[in-house]
């Protein structure tokens, strides 16, 4: 019998959070989701393994025992996965960077030439995630560092480095009320429908919804998309409207859509991601170099 890995980090996480509302606000998914993942692991185990009640889920004796040992073997196999995907890529002298977005605006081309005179030969490359993928792809070892909007979900587990921080515009479909004003405060749009990122990447999502700067109010959903083309048109056919980096402005123009300034919410930070294993890898630790150097010379490793 063969246990995906997938039903074992499911487990691990109501194991650890007690309950499947948290724990399926941590995996990104939704808990009637994340509910039959549990049944399906019971089971092909042929164990029950939690005890559900009103205030949350205990674990059995056998899931005592499973929820002990599991976290140490999916860790083994997670590094051997790493290791066995960054070899191949060392190998053939590929560096591989994930991104969301633009990754780093401006600055990608200039670490892109920087990073290969470092390493004459070697070559990067760029892998693009949609947003149901924070991580852009680095949590499951696909990618040997990612740039990306700060913070992202599963960032602790990580190192990372800020590279620039820009202001939060907003988009706006070009018939739009106040698409000609100047500078919006983001309090004139609580009301209107946003377009947002799918619900399953969590707190991400809420994010980019700016969810904590509307003093209570809902949020409206007019449209979801999970890669930039289709947000793009969504915004611009009137679904909704968006936050994004000020850098959207330059990189995602298009007829259409207008870009103003909001006032009244937070910035974005860019930066780069690395597993911590990889603080030793000589080629990750000079990519990291090359985009404090080509972002500018605050960047901070965290």
């Amino acid at each position: 019998m063969d246990v995906e890995t997938r039903l074992l980090r499911y487990f691990v996480a109501v194991a650890e959070e007690g309950t499947l509302t948290r724990a399926a606000e941590r995996l990104f998914v939704s808990q009637p989701a994340l509910t039959r993942q549990i049944r399906q692991l019971e089971t092909q185990l042929g164990v029950r393994l939690f005890t559900r009640s009103r205030t949350g889920m205990t674990v059995t004796e056998p899931g005592r025992i499973l929820a002990e040992r599991v976290p140490a073997l999916l860790a083994d196999w997670d590094q051997v996965l790493r290791e066995t995907k960054g070899a191949a890529s060392r190998a053939a002298r590929v560096l591989r960077v994930g991104f969301l977005g633009s990754a780093a605006n401006e600055a990608t081309p200039r670490i892109i030439a920087e990073f290969t005179r470092r390493r004459p030969g070697w070559r990067v490359e760029m892998r693009q995630s949609p947003w149901s993928e924070p991580s852009a792809g680095l949590a499951a070892g696909d990618v040997d560092v990612a740039l990306l909007q700060l913070p992202f979900p599963g960032q602790d587990e990580l190192r990372t480095a800020v590279l620039f921080t820009e202001p939060r515009w907003v988009a706006l479909p070009d018939g739009h009320p106040l698409a000609e004003r100047t500078v919006i405060p983001f309090r004139e749009l609580w009301d209107e429908p946003f377009v947002a990122a799918p619900p399953e990447t969590g707190w991400w999502r809420d994010r980019w919804l700016a969810t904590d700067e509307r003093d209570g109010r809902p949020v409206r959903i007019g449209a979801v998309t999970d890669k930039p083309d289709d947000w793009l048109s969504a915004i611009a056919n009137g679904y909704g409207i968006a936050l994004a980096p000020e850098s959207a402005a330059r990189f995602y123009a298009r007829p259409g859509i207008t870009y103003r300034p909001v006032s009244g919410v937070g910035p974005s930070r860019t930066g780069v991601a690395w597993a911590s294993a990889d603080d030793s890898d000589p080629v990750v630790r000079d990519f990291v170099h090359c985009c404090l150097e080509a972002a500018w010379p605050g960047g901070t490793v965290t």
